[in-house]
């Protein structure tokens, strides 16, 4: 009895036991998932063996749901929007905890509210429609990459080839429209666009895919992107085959559908024929590294069919289905062994509904207990499947979306490339740059490829669309100056003028015909607005404008300018009126201080040349008063190279040199300055240049319909109120009789208003550099080809040819058109002034040191003579001592040393030399008679007595 009791409580123990500690509850027997997806499809059919071969690998592993059995539940869908509905409802009403697929994103969209409400999370497989990532759907997880990598990969095709459109065909339902959304988004950051857009119904005939065919083959672009089903789209090729457009010229690009498609069928001769329509045809497969566990399932997937006498080949999406799967596994598996359950209960709206009376059986659906712990399972995910490493982004998408770049071509299909939301389009494949092992090279972006019609040059990428239109084309009607361009009533072409030759030239150079039809614009009254023009072509309601329209930066914003055909730029036209010349005219080419400068430039430098000369010349020695005329002279002769004085040292010579080059230059301008004021500066004018201009307050004109009004108001700060708006006609009146001070315009226009009117000239210089062009409109491929051709005109010379034509120059086209000249001042010259000035330091400098030198040597030798004619002082040695310092200190011996000839200074030396020698000679004598006159006078002399006596 006491043993049961204690059996009891140990039992209540172990339950209390059970039940406290997680993971210890009883795991369920079974775990059912569903499956969404249409059985007989060509991604359905591979995916329904890739599911089923997953479960039962899942079931198989032990250290996966060890002791729960994983069961499938799979729904045809029947590639049908309702019933893909319905068939999400009852895959849900049998308790699944998870749902693999749907396969379709439209199903996808509607399904997932059913996902959301009753927390039951769906891994689709196939479903790339972008938008299904976005918070709408939290309990949507896709299992495949978005259609908005895939995208980003087209985008960065066609940037790599530099084509700017492109047309999209794409099926007309959600799974296409949210692609076509993201190319143009893609495009757009890479100023390209999706030009046309083509959509195809869902269901769409083949009579109706060849009429969409026809209207993309009237389109400009030729670079043709294809987004279908793989169970319909190999007809679009088939009736693009049929009409010539899988011919040279054209770009196909098919997104990931094709190489599905391609991998799905191991048929030979199907193969073979959907090969022989895809030839040169660039399309992408979503990138899987190789692994032994995908080649086992490769293997394991052929044998399966092979058992069931089926054909087919294995995609990428049957390689997401397989670990879709098994994402749903492991994270039911983390969920039980965490100590959750599987349960299920009523959600009362569905309850209420169903007590109604509906027949629907709503209240057959339950909501998942343990959803949001399951969803948060599967977001965490990190393992390695048969498409390498398996883990979810922030957006419930796979990371590290990757795709390789295929080129059908031949018998089969290579590959070109890679795409990578890391690494972009590069040669390398992604793992091995993401690993450090090889590192994309410059231009190593794709290899070669192979494009219809078997050429490897890539193609232009558009041609002139055929669709019937002519280019409409504004042209400017011109009331003034219609040699530039204006209607032209009986002309063929409705325009003429300079403007209109240019542009047919260059559109005869292009390699296609370019039909245009020219759409006068204008009242014929005054010229029209050029900046309505450019905005008609900016908004679509012209294709282009050609005309004498300039390139200015607000222009450029809103269309695209070919090359400038034409130099322009703003400049200044003023009256002017011939006056006296003035009697000082010769004054001034210099500024007073160039005067100033140059005058004391002569003076310093003739002084320069006197000290350097004086004791070696002749020529300026003599009286101070012919010293000081010499200097004059000499100084100002040297402005006519007249100086009769010839220079003998070096050091005066290099001086001159280096003066009379000065001179030369200071010659040479006064002369060309004085010339152009006698001549131009006859001509006076109150503005002398555009300071002259804003500084005035005096009225200025432009052209009517021209920038520069804008220009002078936004730019230089001109008011309103000082701007009239002209004709050219009305230049010449208005300028004389005072209505506007000056006019300004643009330089092609002046030039032809002066070529006539010599009365006026242009003042200061032009202020803007622009030119004129012809306008298209954003991105239109016709303004680059263009310009080349312009280029090519200005090469061969055409160009100035048809100028010669149309703008030959008048009676006043010999005359300069520039007003005033410039006074020379200081800040031109002052460079040789100071090279001068430098010299001329030097060479005194050096001249002082060679005086003072000679100075000091030569009084040396003087007080070495001096000692030696006088060895015995007759007041003593302090008195020599105390001279020779105030001698050396004389200027006035330094003085006179200096203005001493140096023939002389030579000539006494040479005495002083002479002098002492002899009077060394002397001295010797005398020295040698005093040293013997004592011994004499000593051998003559008697010795003392008292020595002798001593001795």
């Amino acid at each position: 009895m006491a043993g049961d009791q204690l059996l009891r409580r140990l039992l209540f123990l172990l339950w209390v036991v059970a039940l406290a500690v997680p993971g210890l509850a009883a795991r369920p027997a079974n775990v059912s998932i569903g499956a969404l997806f249409t059985f007989d499809s060509v991604i359905g059919r591979a995916a329904k063996v890739a599911i089923e071969l997953a479960v039962a690998d899942v079931n198989r592993d032990d250290g996966v749901l060890n002791g729960t059995y994983l069961s499938v539940v799979e729904q045809d869908t029947k590639c049908s929007g309702f019933i893909g509905i319905i068939q999400g409802l009852q895959v849900m009403e049998k308790k699944v905890v998870a749902v693999v697929g749907p396969q379709s994103s439209g199903i996808g969209h509607v399904v997932s509210h059913v996902a959301d409400e009753l927390r039951i999370p769906l891994v689709s497989f196939a479903a790339t429609d972008p938008t299904l990532g976005s918070s709408q759907y939290p309990y949507f997880l896709r299992a495949t990459h978005s259609d908005f990598f895939q995208m980003a990969a087209v985008a960065d095709i066609i940037s790599h080839y530099a084509w700017r459109e492109a047309t999209l065909i794409y099926v007309d339902n959600d799974y296409g429209r949210a692609a076509l959304d993201a190319l143009g988004d893609h495009l757009q950051s890479m100023r390209s666009k999706v030009s046309y857009r083509a959509p195809l119904p869902p269901a769409a005939d083949r009579a109706a895919i060849t009429d969409l065919l026809l209207r993309v083959s009237m389109m400009e672009s030729r670079v043709i992107v294809v987004h279908a089903n793989p169970d319909s789209g190999l007809d679009i090729f088939a009736a693009a085959q049929s009409l010539g457009m899988m011919s040279s010229g054209y770009v196909w690009i098919a997104t990931e559908w094709l190489a599905a498609l391609l991998d799905s069928d191991s048929s030979p001769p199907r193969k073979t024929t959907a090969l022989a329509l895809l030839q040169g045809v660039v399309t992408l497969r979503q990138y899987t590294p190789d692994s032994d566990a995908k080649r086992s399932l490769m293997s394991r997937f052929a044998a399966r069919l092979q058992a069931h006498n089926t054909t087919g080949g294995i995609n990428a999406y049957v390689l997401f289905a397989y670990d879709a799967v098994w994402m749903a596994a492991r994270a039911i598996d983390q969920l039980l062994v965490d100590g959750s359950n599987v349960s299920f209960s009523d959600d009362a709206r569905l309850r209420a509904e169903n007590e109604t009376g509906s027949a629907l059986r709503l209240g057959a659906l339950k909501v998942f207990d343990q959803g949001e712990q399951l969803l948060s399972k599967m977001k965490t995910l990190n393992f390695t499947g048969v498409t390498g490493q398996v883990r979810f982004g922030d957006d419930r998408n796979l990371a590290d979306p990757a795709y390789e770049v295929l080129n059908v071509g031949g018998t089969g299909v290579r590959r070109v490339g890679y795409w990578s939301n890391r690494t972009r389009l590069s040669v390398t494949a992604p793992e091995q740059e993401q690993n450090g092992k090889k590192k994309k090279q410059q231009g190593e972006e794709l290899y070669s490829v192979i494009w219809p019609g078997e050429t490897a040059s890539t193609p232009r990428g558009w041609v002139f669309p055929n669709n019937g239109k002519a280019l409409r084309i504004g042209v400017p009607y011109r009331t003034t100056y219609k040699q530039f361009v204006s209607k032209d009533a009986g002309g063929p072409d409705g325009a003429s003028g300079y403007c209109i030759d240019v542009f047919k030239a260059a559109v005869a150079l292009l390699a296609y015909p370019v039909p245009v039809s020219y759409v006068v614009v204008g009242d014929g009254v005054k010229n029209p607005s050029y900046g309505e023009l450019v905005q008609r072509v900016a908004e679509g309601e012209l294709d282009a404008a050609v005309g004498d329209i300039s390139i200015v930066t607000n222009r450029t914003r809103v269309v695209d300018f070919t090359q400038p055909y034409v130099e322009s730029g703003l400049v200044i036209v003023t009256a002017v009126r011939e006056r006296a010349s003035s009697a000082w005219a010769f004054l001034k080419p210099f500024t007073g201080e160039m005067w100033a400068v140059t005058g004391g430039f002569f003076l310093f430098v003739g002084a320069v040349v006197w000290v350097l000369e004086h004791r070696s010349n002749t020529d300026f020695r003599g009286s101070p008063r012919k010293q000081l005329v010499t200097v004059f002279w000499f100084s100002f002769s040297t402005m006519f190279f007249a100086h009769r004085e010839n220079t003998v040292s070096t050091l005066g010579r290099l001086v001159l040199i280096i003066w009379l080059f000065v001179v030369l230059i200071i010659n040479s301008s006064y002369t060309a300055s004085l010339t152009s004021i006698l001549t131009v500066q006859q001509l006076s004018t109150g503005i002398q240049g555009l300071d002259g201009l804003i500084a005035s307050s005096d009225p200025i004109g432009f052209q009517v319909g021209s920038f520069a009004k804008s220009y002078l108001m936004q730019e230089l700060g001109v008011p309103e109120s000082r701007l009239r708006e002209l004709a050219i006609t009305d230049y010449a009146s208005s300028l004389q009789t005072g209505v506007v001070a000056a006019i300004v315009d643009e330089l092609p226009y002046v030039e032809l208003f002066l070529s006539t009117n010599c009365q006026f000239r242009t003042v200061g210089q032009e202020f803007t550099k622009s030119g004129w062009g012809f306008a298209f409109q954003r991105d239109s491929p016709l303004a680059v080809d263009l310009s080349t051709a312009i280029l090519t005109l200005s090469e061969n010379g055409d160009l100035q040819r048809i100028h010669d034509k149309w703008l030959s120059p008048g009676q006043c086209a010999s005359q300069g058109t520039d007003v005033g000249a410039d006074r020379l001042n200081l800040s031109s010259f002052w460079g040789l002034f100071l090279i001068c000035g430098v010299a001329c330091f030097i060479a005194l400098l050096i001249f002082f040191f060679r005086t003072l030198r000679q100075y000091f040597r030569y009084h040396g030798h003087a007080d070495d003579s001096e000692n030696k004619a006088t060895p015995f002082p007759v007041d003593g040695g302090e008195r020599m001592s105390s001279r020779r310092p105030a001698r050396l200190a004389s200027i006035r011996d330094l003085m006179t040393f200096v203005d001493m000839k140096e023939a002389e200074v030579k000539r006494r030396k040479k005495m002083m030399n002479e002098d002492s020698s002899s009077c060394g000679r002397r001295l010797d004598m005398d020295s040698h008679s005093h040293r013997s006159m004592p011994t004499s006078a000593n051998a003559n002399a008697a010795p003392p007595s008292s020595s002798f006596s001593s001795v």
